[in-house]
């Protein structure tokens, strides 16, 4: 981890800034608060109890929609859940596709124990390793604009790891209503229910 920790909220925030028609999934947890902290919007598909889910819900809405954005935010945690799930999204290679992982070296939903990031497992380095075009280390907000100006290019399949402090925020909470999330965004996206 780096010296200098970001805000997670701070971060979010800036992320989701000017995001248009981006399409936001969210890791159980800490990032669906900060996403609907920062806005309820019909395109934010938050994940409830699908712990390691959230990446490849990403690329699934990514390979179904290449017209818009796809931004996934989510924990070290969760995306630890998912480790084989780099290699596949990595091969399918979506250039509409962005991973976000706020990386605060914990499990935050589990009781704050020592995850393994927190532990020197570097997920900015796994994704490069199975060759996303574009993975890096975040460490101030400077970097965290260049990586919105990535996700709206729409010309990268990217991973960031962003170093956030451990600080525990506000729970903002967003419905818990699978069937409704899963329904508003597929209608935010002209779908049939």
């Amino acid at each position: 981890m780096g010296k200098v920790l970001l805000k997670r909220r701070d971060v979010v925030a800036e992320l989701l800034k000017d995001r248009g028609d981006t399409i936001v999934v969210t890791g159980l947890g800490s990032p669906s608060y900060d996403v609907m902290a920062a806005g309820d919007h019909d395109l934010n598909y938050y994940l409830w109890g699908a712990m390691g889910g959230a990446a490849m819900v990403g690329l699934g809405l990514a390979k179904s929609r290449p017209d818009h954005n796809v931004l996934v935010i989510t924990g070290d945690g969760e995306m630890l859940m998912a480790m084989g799930a780099f290699a596949t999204i990595a091969v399918q290679a979506p250039k509409n596709l962005t991973i976000a992982i706020l990386d605060n070296g914990y499990y935050g939903e589990t009781g704050m124990q020592l995850s393994h990031s927190g532990r020197g497992v570097e997920l900015d380095r796994v994704a490069a390793s199975v060759k996303f075009d574009w993975a890096a280390r975040i460490t101030d907000m400077a970097e965290v604009k260049d990586l919105r100006r990535r996700v709206h290019a729409r010309n990268a399949l990217n991973c960031a790891a962003i170093s956030i402090d451990a600080e525990e925020v506000e729970r903002v909470l967003p419905s818990r209503d699978g069937v409704y999330i899963k329904n508003r965004v597929k209608a935010a996206l002209g779908q049939k229910i």
